[in-house]
């Protein structure tokens, strides 16, 4: 593969003998994961580079833990219990995580541009709680699912206040918390647009502010909405009690949700300190799960 100066101004002021002006220039070897890399030499303006230049881990010290805290993250382990099995800082696994999610958005995002050549005909949605820091912070998970494969499309994370006995309780500590969540699911329609037919059909539960909110995005769908049912201990309230249930693919990629991101169990001391913290994690485990989990060879 003939490579090009890295260098803007050179490749500007040399635009035609560019991949002739670069040459090999040795190699050297990496330790970080015993690899031999090339060098090369560009003879316009004598500036060397390598191969490794045009990486996305350009610079990166231990690259190599780069997909063992992948598998670890999506694995219900906390980056501090991370931080201990690798034997790294744990400001160490936090750069990474900002990495790997940032790289995972990028993956997510080339990957519904190759599944808009054949836009989809089904998609199942509806919402998750969570909280940041407490209960009295509750947050909100818009997640659009294909019900054939099981692969998570989009999520949307908005705030939203607390309900039941903490409504009064949050109030009085935090004050009044906005509601994002229409803001969200308007986010998660738009972006299921270049990705799903006109004419397709949504299915959810009986969430009343759903309708209005989709008719804005995919006026010629069609909407079917399902009795939300009781939930069994198997799926902490994600997988339902019933013989069969329509929502099923949302329903257990839900409950695999909450059983691979440990911030997400119902019972934990992880919590998620922060909304853009949870976001940068199901991004993370959005790949995982779309590559590797519900591939053809895992079912």
């Amino acid at each position: 593969m003939k490579r090009q100066c890295p260098d803007s101004e050179c490749l500007s002021r040399n635009p035609a003998p560019q991949r002739r002006s670069v040459i090999r220039k040795g190699s050297y070897f990496r330790s970080s994961d015993g690899q031999w890399i090339q060098r090369y030499l560009c003879r316009s303006c004598q500036l060397t580079f390598s191969s490794a230049t045009f990486g996305a881990c350009y610079w990166q010290k231990k690259r190599q833990l780069n997909h063992r805290l992948n598998l670890l993250l999506c694995s219900a382990v906390s980056q501090r219990r991370a931080a201990l099995i690798l034997g790294v800082n744990r400001k160490t696994v936090v750069r990474k995580f900002r990495f790997l999610a940032a790289r995972a958005r990028v993956h997510h995002e080339r990957w519904l541009g190759a599944l808009a050549q054949s836009p989809l005909s089904c998609v199942q949605f509806d919402d998750l709680e969570t909280s940041e820091q407490t209960k009295c912070k509750p947050l909100s998970v818009a997640l659009a699912v294909e019900p054939r494969d099981r692969k998570i499309l989009s999520f949307q994370v908005s705030t939203m206040p607390a309900k039941g006995h903490l409504a009064e309780i949050a109030q009085r500590k935090y004050g009044l918390r906005p509601d994002h969540r229409k803001r969200g699911w308007s986010e998660l329609f738009c972006s299921l647009q270049p990705i799903v037919c006109a004419d397709a059909e949504f299915l959810s539960d009986q969430n009343p502010h759903y309708p209005r909110q989709l008719k804005r995005y995919f006026p010629r769908a069609t909407h079917r909405t399902v009795e939300g049912r009781r939930g069994c201990t198997a799926g902490y309230g994600e997988l339902k009690k019933i013989g069969f249930d329509p929502l099923f693919s949302l329903n257990h990629t839900c409950a695999m949700l909450r059983a691979n991101l440990n911030r997400l169990l119902r019972r934990t001391w992880c919590t998620t300190k922060t909304r853009q913290g949870l976001i940068d994690h199901l991004s993370i485990y959005v790949r995982y799960h779309n590559q590797v989990l519900t591939s053809s060879s895992t079912g």
